[in-house]
Parts: structure tokens; C-alpha cells; sequence
């Protein structure tokens, strides 16, 4: 094989470029995938209320409940919720399967970082309009972790585990109680860390569902959500044979 890549004086450095381009050039970069959602499809501001006044009752009871749950946390449930802080899709193995594993998805794994990545913008004008500080900026003796210096109205992890919890109950609704659960402690967990009050959670699963309604209204969404319904049916029928 060397002597015939001699004769045709082609380098070996140079195949391994040619299909590298090859197989870069199959994969469409990041920024030409099809957009599903925007900031201007999900008006958080306008949906939901202000969070508590700071030094109000309400602020004061907000933050009395993370006191007591930092209190009573156990290092199991710390230890949960650093792992839930990924927000990686394989958080619901548990519920999906054990075959519901890194690189075997690859059309579910793609709509999901599609999903992930545009959601952002949307969780961040909302932090940015009211700016409430997080309880571990206030109270630093209960942080967990590395302190989060962005703002805690509504929780991002909150809005995300809600989508993403949809998500993947319109792939697998037989699976559907246990998907959600999954998606409602992302949020929680965010409370046993003093990451979030109670309110950024509640107001992260209102913001989070209008966000997946969106979603469902893009037709191109919803043929991207087939495929990967698709694959994730074969997956299963692949481990039942």
C-alpha cells in the first residue's frame, strides 16, 4: 500500500485531510441548523410576576425555606444535585433505559443541543430584567460548589429540566411520570445547593413550558422531533430482540 502511495506522490498527512473535510462537510456546522426557537418567541418578563421584594415577608419565607432545606441536606442529596447542575440529556438514563448511552442517539443528541443552545437567550433576559441575587450571594456560608455569578429569577436549571423533561416525554410517553420527576428535581436541586429560591424554580417550570409550546408550534421542530422518535424506537426494539 506504501509503494502505491509513493507512485501517485499523494502523502498520507493528505488523505487523512480529505476525509476529515469529507466527514466535516457531511455534519451542517452549529450555525446552519435549522433555529427553533428565539428570545422574541417566549416573552419572560411578560409572563411571569416579579419575584419576592428584597426584604418583604414573601423574600423573607423564600429564603427561610432554603435555610431549612441547606439545613436538613444530606451529603446523598448534594451529591445529586452536582450531578443534576450538568444538565447533561443522560441525566435520564434512569427513566430512558440503560441503552440510552453517549453517541447512540445521534439525531436526539443533535436536537437536543439545538434545543439547549437556543433556549439561552431566553432564560437570560429574564436574570437580566430583575437581577435577584442568588441566596449564596447573600448567605455564602450556604453555597455548594462554585458560586454562580449570574442572577437567580427564574432558574435556568429549572427552565431547562422542564423542557428538556417534555422533550423527552413526546420521544418515550410511556416513560412519561418518570421523565418529569426527573425534570421537577433538576429544578429542586437547585434550593438544596442554595442556588435558587423556591419562586426561581416555580418561575423556571412556567417559563420552561411555554418554552417547549413553542417549540411544538415549528413544524420543523416537529419533523426533527419525529425523527428522533424514530431512533429512539429503533434503540428500543434493538435491545427487546
Amino acid at each position: 500500500m506504501h509503494k502505491q502511495f509513493h507512485r501517485l506522490r499523494i502523502p498520507l498527512y493528505s488523505i487523512g485531510l480529505v476525509l476529515a473535510l469529507a466527514v466535516s462537510a457531511a455534519a451542517p456546522p452549529a450555525q446552519l441548523r435549522p433555529r427553533f426557537i428565539s428570545p422574541e418567541h417566549v416573552d419572560g418578563v411578560a409572563l411571569l410576576p416579579p419575584p419576592p421584594e428584597p426584604g418583604s415577608a414573601e423574600q423573607e419565607a423564600d429564603f427561610a425555606t432554603v435555610r431549612s432545606v441547606c439545613k436538613a441536606r444530606t451529603p446523598e442529596q448534594v451529591a445529586a444535585a452536582l450531578k443534576t447542575a450538568s444538565l447533561s440529556m443522560f441525566l435520564f438514563e434512569s427513566a430512558m433505559g440503560e441503552w440510552f448511552k453517549p453517541g447512540a442517539l445521534p439525531k436526539t443528541e443533535a436536537l437536543f443541543n439545538d434545543i439547549k443552545t437556543q433556549m439561552s437567550g431566553i432564560i437570560d433576559e429574564c436574570k437580566d430584567h430583575w437581577k435577584r441575587p442568588r441566596p449564596h450571594h447573600l448567605e455564602p456560608e450556604l453555597a455548594v460548589g462554585r458560586v454562580d455569578q449570574s442572577f437567580s429569577y427564574p432558574s435556568g436549571h429549572s427552565t431547562r429540566g422542564t423542557v428538556y423533561s417534555l422533550f423527552f416525554a413526546e420521544l418515550a410517553p410511556e416513560k412519561k411520570d418518570d421523565i418529569l420527576r426527573i425534570g421537577r428535581q433538576i429544578g429542586w436541586d437547585r434550593v438544596i445547593i442554595a442556588k435558587h429560591y423556591p419562586t426561581d424554580v416555580f418561575a423556571g417550570r412556567v417559563v420552561g413550558k411555554e418554552v417547549f409550546r413553542q417549540l411544538m408550534s415549528n413544524a420543523r421542530f416537529r419533523e426533527a422531533l419525529a425523527e428522533a422518535r424514530a431512533e429512539i424506537q429503533s434503540a428500543q426494539m434493538a435491545v427487546s430482540k
